[in-house]
């Protein structure tokens, strides 16, 4: 009934929005349901399967599509053919009995039937960085409108070797623990003051800094040690 609805943020205001009207039906049929309640028998002990199961291979490109919806994986699945487990709200991938993947599930509203994880796609544009260009869902590529903006600004005012390289790495750095949204941020100031990323003082900033080990030496004690300290029990 509301396929295709766009007034809810996200899906936990959707979800919250079906569970009033639920509960506002629950709240008019209560006295009926108390008369049934009473026939009612225990649930099973097991969880009955919630679930249809698919099958789907992963291309070459990390994606792979169920139900005329295009999702990715990651690259180390490319190649393979999933067990895909399709729930309400996401997809469970198995491969050999194992859990290797797990996405929400992608919605069929509009025209866009994509749900790609830009990080799934990282390690093949770092080999390949000038695909990006060409990429047929590389709008969808982007986490945040900063970083699609600054793309436009990269297209224009670079060479598409250069373009394509500084935003592959920017995304590369994106992928980072926690950094998505800061380096958002910083790109959106970027853009207030008319400037472009400077790729190599980012990843100085925020990429993770390599940390000299010490050097242990560790000696090595000789055979005869051992034989002394025998000969020591013994006695």
């Amino acid at each position: 009934m509301l396929r295709g609805y766009r007034d809810f943020a996200d899906r936990a205001a959707y979800e919250a929005f079906l569970r009033e009207i639920v509960m506002r039906r629950n709240r008019r049929n209560a006295a009926a349901f108390r008369l049934e309640r009473e026939q009612l028998i225990d649930l099973p002990l097991r969880r009955t399967t919630d679930f249809v199961e698919e099958e789907a291979r992963v291309t070459r490109c990390s994606t792979f599509t169920v139900r005329g919806i295009l999702y990715s994986a990651p690259s180390r699945l490319i190649g393979h053919r999933l067990k895909v487990r399709v729930y309400g709200d996401r997809l469970d991938c198995y491969l050999s009995g194992a859990l290797v993947h797990s996405t929400p599930r992608g919605s069929r509203a509009g025209d866009n039937r994509r749900a790609l994880d830009y990080r799934h796609f990282i390690e093949g544009l770092k080999r390949k960085p000038q695909a990006f260009k060409g990429l047929a869902f590389r709008d969808e590529l982007f986490p945040r409108e900063a970083y699609r903006r600054t793309w436009e600004q990269l297209e224009i005012r670079l060479t598409q070797r250069d373009a394509c390289k500084t935003m592959v790495g920017l995304l590369e750095l994106a992928a980072l623990d926690g950094l998505e949204a800061v380096l958002a941020a910083r790109l959106n100031a970027l853009l207030v003051d008319g400037q472009l990323p400077d790729l190599k003082a980012l990843r100085e900033e925020f990429a993770p800094r390599q940390v000299d080990c010490p050097t242990v030496n560790v000696e090595i004690p000789p055979v005869s040690a051992y034989d002394d300290l025998l000969g020591k029990e013994v006695a």
